[in-house]
């Protein structure tokens, strides 16, 4: 594989101002239910919001809501209601909603299913600077009971603002109280109990409110600032410990303790050189954690043998930059606490665990990736905010390894084609570029814009005329596109869930060649058995969401597949195929019962000019099982040996399953049934990162992450697991061994570890430098830890292992055996990688020689694009706090 190891395509990650999960804790748990939907958002400065799945240590991204012009999120709240018995015995959980702030007078609900606002309230006041969410009302063991929660928000302008979310809504109630003084913002709010508020305000005061009357009840005041300094405090954070007791951080870099029943000072604790800008507590008010301008992470725990009294146990640097928010979580098997702040990558940290596990730092990079090519025409498209950009490679990987240019051509091998700004004040939610280059699209939060791209020969060939073709869309958008190998499809994904479709027609005319776009047709989903209580409560419909999108090479079968793992497909019926017409699969008895609508949702199905091809669902999709994890990838494979008019699809997991299916035929295909997940290479299910992507070289896939490359070919088998391991299988299936849900283990001998330490530098070894040590990802000891070895036969759920065993594999034997080629490889030297894309060589080999080399067990050659986005490389503001400390 010939390889362009590019960085020249930009994409400017934000800081993290935000984070909250969903649910606060569930300490006194033993189990916690598969049907809690526990998620992470991740608010951004440029309004992005990232939702991810903890998955019990593997941290999947499932979603990012895209931002738009001058939106920032800088404060998330969660509000989960009380769970609902019903009358037939089952349970409907609380529903699960969330709110965000940026620094203006309005609070926004965020629909995740849909990726967009929701609702959006407001009142005459002030910009809103922070934001909490009042306690729920709790019975016996601490279960939740009904009841309605309010939002409390504090403005820049002094006042203390109350919005009602009752009844599914979001309006402002009124005024709760309002600071005495002026040029007073409240920066922070914490609840000591369901009805008192505490806030904290940056001319060093802390307040303390009845919520049910507005009445002041104490005022706290942490005196003047450091001598030289500013004459006022900010008091940057506030949390409540379990007891009642408070704790505030602030601008002098001070940790203070405050008794819950007389309100006074009880300590300060000196735990950072520069602000205090965010504070978490664990469930049972045992740990502090806090985090500053000074890029520290510190954690107090109580004294022995001292009631009421705290001491600093150890602080680390887990980040480059300022720590500007936390949030923690507690239940089983995960008990970690997620930080973030200007250097982009959020970090977790174990909390029950906390100083004999190692953190783990999340990528700073988007799981989807933002980046496509057009390989015949040899573009590389990127895009962020609302801007696109199409590149060209000139010359081919291989003439630069060989040294046929010059180092300055190996800088010119690049070409910015054309930028292009969609309008509008929503950012680009995805994009997608057909094969020759001609045919473009892009999608956001409310609109889909196609260009037709045409190379123009009055000002060279590499000068690109854009012409923009109209569509049918109804002003909704889509969240995912897809363009057809053949270009006469396009598809994409409305409101989350909804598939539509529509032909492209192109038609030579004076000008050249024009594309028309028909009007769209909504693709019916099979229905599948999902609870009402699911759907009715938690995150709602949420796990339906759409995330993964692919047609087959030969265009004539497309494939989607959703966070709750179901995958489903739809086939182009032929000129003269009868509209009642099946395919003669398995499958085709199901009756039209099984389909999610009776009606494709257009009414132009029948009666526009393409009527003679129209997209049926594939009924034996039913047979297709219900993934264990979210699919993180979904793409057809083009290189390996199939029979006529059957496809096979590669579908990969976010806990790394490998599945290759026949979605025709709804079945397993021969080389999963002899090779279960569980036969896979140690390097690859021991790694901490989630598969991003598939290039395909033949029947070898190339298969990336933010830190890894793999190669996995599917013409020859995996090797057999040792004796000591096959006898292990029927096994129970283990817990994942990530521990708290962060990092690995720290040696026994040396379980607090610093996280930074110095080296001498220079021949007189008189220069000191600080060396930050890497993190659990950076390891690589694979064999230590994996959350993906399952101990039963094939780390598969009962559906699998039904396809798996219905069907014997075929006979005959291995063509692959005795081979010298190898049959998997990889490599961690490329990080982190943003993407990777396939690039035409300049000779490329036509159908029929691709045959006969595919048939003579020949590996075509590959030309590929890997962009890397480091950290390093990103812009952020200077560091207040200099780098020349010794941290233990």
């Amino acid at each position: 594989m010939d390889i362009h190891r590019c960085r020249f395509v930009p994409y400017p990650t934000s800081a993290i101002n935000a984070v909250a999960f969903s649910h606060s804790s569930f300490p006194k748990k033993k189990t916690l239910s598969k049907h809690v939907q526990v998620r992470l958002a991740i608010g951004r400065a440029n309004g992005d919001i990232e939702i991810w799945n903890p998955l019990h240590g593997v941290w999947h991204q499932e979603t990012v809501i895209p931002g738009g012009k001058d939106r920032s999120i800088d404060s998330l709240v969660w509000v989960t209601e009380a769970d609902e018995e019903t009358s037939d015995g089952n349970t409907i959980l609380g529903k699960s909603r969330l709110f965000s702030i940026g620094y203006t007078t309005a609070i926004t609900e965020w629909d995740l299913e849909k990726s967009k606002p929701k609702k959006h309230a407001s009142g005459q006041h002030g910009a809103i600077w922070s934001l909490g969410a009042q306690p729920p009302v709790l019975g016996k063991n601490d279960a939740m009971l009904p009841g309605a929660r309010k939002l409390v928000a504090g403005t820049v302008d002094g006042n203390l603002l109350i919005y009602s979310t009752e009844d599914d809504d979001l309006c402002f109630v009124k005024s709760l109280a309002k600071t005495p003084l002026k040029n007073t913002k409240i920066v922070s709010i914490a609840f000591q109990t369901r009805n008192v508020v505490v806030v904290g305000c940056n001319n060093s005061t802390i307040g303390v409110y009845d919520m049910r009357n507005g009445a002041l009840l104490r005022k706290m005041n942490l005196g003047s600032g450091i001598p030289g300094g500013p004459k006022d405090i900010i008091v940057w954070s506030l949390k409540c410990l379990p007891r009642g007791d408070i704790v505030s951080g602030d601008s002098t870099g001070q940790v203070c303790i405050w008794d819950g029943k007389t309100y006074t000072q009880a300590q300060r604790i000196q735990g950072h050189k520069q602000d205090v800008l965010c504070l978490v507590v664990s469930a049972d008010g045992s740990q502090i954690f806090s985090g500053g301008m000074d890029r520290r992470t510190a954690l107090y725990e109580p004294k022995p043998g001292q009631a009421g009294r705290w001491s600093k146990v150890y602080h680390r640097r887990y980040h480059s930059h300022d720590v500007k928010t936390m949030a923690a979580f507690e239940g089983t098997g995960l008990s970690v606490v997620v930080s973030g702040g200007q250097d982009t990558c959020p970090v977790v940290i174990p909390l029950r665990s906390a100083g004999k596990e190692f953190h783990r730092t999340l990528s700073h990079l988007p799981q989807q990736t933002n980046l496509q090519s057009a390989p015949k025409a040899r573009f590389v498209l990127s895009w962020w905010g609302n801007e696109l950009r199409i590149w060209h490679l000139l010359h081919a990987a291989r003439k630069l390894l060989d040294g046929e240019t010059s180092g300055e051509d190996i800088r010119k091998n690049r070409k910015l084609l054309a930028r292009i700004l969609v309008q509008g004040e929503s950012s680009i939610t995805d994009a997608a570029i057909s094969e020759d280059g001609r045919l473009l699209v892009a999608s956001t939060a409310t609109d889909i814009k196609v260009f037709q791209l045409d190379r123009d020969a009055d000002f060279g060939a590499d000068q690109l005329h854009i012409k923009k073709v109209d569509v049918v869309t109804a002003n909704r958008g889509a969240t995912a596109v897809g363009i057809s190998p053949d270009q006469r499809w396009i598809c994409w994904v409305e409101e989350g869930t909804k598939v539509m479709i529509a032909h492209v027609t192109a038609s030579d005319s004076k000008v050249g060649t024009l594309c028309t776009i028909s009007a769209p047709q909504k693709l019916r989903r099979l229905k599948r058995n999902v609870l009402k209580s699911l759907l009715l409560g938690g995150l709602g419909s949420y796990d339906r969401k759409i995330t993964q999108l692919a047609f087959s090479p030969d265009s004539k079968v497309l494939s989607v597949a959703d966070l709750a793992g179901y995958i489903d497909t739809w086939l182009l019926r032929d000129a003269d195929e009868p509209k009642n017409g099946t395919n003669g699969s398995a499958g085709d008895e199901a009756s039209d019962a099984s389909l999610a609508d009776s009606s494709s949702g257009s009414s132009e199905d029948e009666d526009d000019d393409n009527a003679s091809e129209r997209w049926r669902p594939n009924r034996a999709g039913v047979h297709l099982p219900k993934l264990e994890a979210a699919p993180v990838v979904l793409t057809f494979c083009p290189g390996l040996p199939q029979e006529t008019g059957d496809h096979t699809l590669l579908v990969i997991t976010a806990t790394k399953d490998v599945l290759l299916f026949n979605p025709i035929r709804g079945a397993l295909s021969d080389w999963s049934r002899k090779n279960p997940s569980r036969k896979l290479p140690e390097q690859f299910r021991g790694t901490r990162d989630v598969v991003k992507g598939v290039v395909w070289q033949g029947p070898r896939a190339w298969v990336y992450g933010v830190s890894f490359l793999y190669m996995l070919d599917f013409c020859q088998d995996l090797p057999e697991l040792p004796a000591a391991d096959s006898q292990k299988k029927g096994m129970k299936r283990k817990r994942n061994d990530f521990g708290s849900g962060a990092g690995g283990k720290i040696n026994k001998e040396n379980p607090l570890a610093p996280q930074v330490i110095r080296a001498a530098t220079g021949p007189d070894g008189a220069e000191w430098v600080d060396m930050e040590m890497v993190d659990a990802d950076d390891q690589k000891s694979v064999g230590a830890s994996s959350a993906f070895e399952e101990e039963d036969d094939d780390t598969d759920g009962g559906e699998l292992q039904r396809l798996r065993h219905d069907q014997a594999p075929s006979s005959g034997d291995d063509e692959s055996k005795g081979s010298e080629k190898p049959n998997c490889w990889h490599t961690y030297q490329y990080r982190p990688i943003l993407g990777i894309v396939p690039l035409a060589s300049e000779k490329t080999m036509s159908k029929r020689k691709r045959a006969a080399a595919a048939a003579a067990g020949e590996i075509p050659p590959l030309e590929v694009a890997l962009v890397e986005r480091p950290a390093w490389e990103l812009d952020m503001p200077p560091r207040l706090f200099g780098d020349g400390e010794w941290e233990r």
